[in-house]
């Protein structure tokens, strides 16, 4: 996640980390607004309710768990090499693609 948030505020972005633990000293440096939790994995349904648009990269459970909350409340889910759980997900060879259909499905 760091790497992305890195890549989001080098190019204008806010960025929000809403982390699992309980200390705002969990955040990587390039978190500009800290929400530290202490709620461990169940922050992932935090993540998904603030969310507009998610987009999913390869992970373990914790992605998994985060795919399977977006398609139960209906966000839109977009994959770039995540678990192929569903044919409801749009998949993405190349992050400049799903990111431009982010923006677009979140009306920006």
């Amino acid at each position: 996640m760091e790497s992305a948030a890195k890549g989001a505020r080098e190019n204008g972005g806010i960025t929000i980390g809403i982390l699992p633990g309980s200390s705002r000293n969990e955040a990587n440096p390039y978190i500009d607004i800290i929400i530290p939790t202490g709620l461990a994995e169940a922050r992932n349904l935090v993540i998904i309710n603030t969310a507009d648009v998610v987009i999913a990269l390869p992970g373990k459970y914790g992605t998994l768990s985060e795919m399977a909350f977006c398609l139960k409340v209906g966000k839109p889910l977009l994959s770039l090499g995540a678990w192929d759980i569903s044919k409801d997900i749009e998949k993405f060879e190349f992050p400049e693609e799903a990111v431009a259909r982010a923006f677009d499905l979140a009306g920006k």
